[in-house]
């Protein structure tokens, strides 16, 4: 099964996560990596595997990139039964309450299309130690079982 990364991002860390996932797929699953800003929603096909790396900006909000993509979901209402995806958030838990919610508020709208997320929906917090690159392969890693499962 073939996959598609989607990446949302204002900094440009959503697409260097969205790499490194892309680098541990590419043996199996033929990935293909799109800004949000730049893929129609409806080129989502059932047929693919969906991963979603996003970050949160301001107090809670989708970066610009994932902008566009977002509103088309809301304004076509595309019908994504049989959709399945999983996703990789980039948020710092310094913004306590609104903590990761780019790739949440990316995900209630796949599901409220119709979209089942399955697999971990990972977390990752710039104020830990933790590269977010590397966090990504190791939950990419992961995510193979999830995808040959799908």
């Amino acid at each position: 099964m073939a996959a598609v990364i989607l990446y949302g991002t204002e900094t440009g860390t959503g697409e260097l996560v969205a790499d490194a996932i892309a680098d541990v797929l590419a043996a199996d699953h033929d990935p293909a990596i799109y800004d949000m800003a730049e893929y129609a929603a409806e080129d989502l096909n059932t047929d693919d595997f969906l991963v979603i790396v996003c970050s949160t900006y301001g107090e809670g909000e989708l970066p610009s990139s994932a902008l566009p993509f977002a509103d088309e979901l809301d304004e076509e209402k595309p019908d994504l039964a049989g959709l399945r995806f999983s996703v990789f958030g980039l948020g710092d838990t310094v913004y306590d309450d609104t903590f990761n919610r780019g790739g949440e508020i990316i995900a209630d709208k796949l599901v409220a299309r119709g979209a089942v997320e399955v697999g971990e929906h990972y977390r990752h917090d710039a104020s830990s130690t933790e590269k977010p690159a590397k966090a990504a392969e190791e939950w990419a890693e992961n995510l193979k079982a999830v995808i040959d499962a799908a």
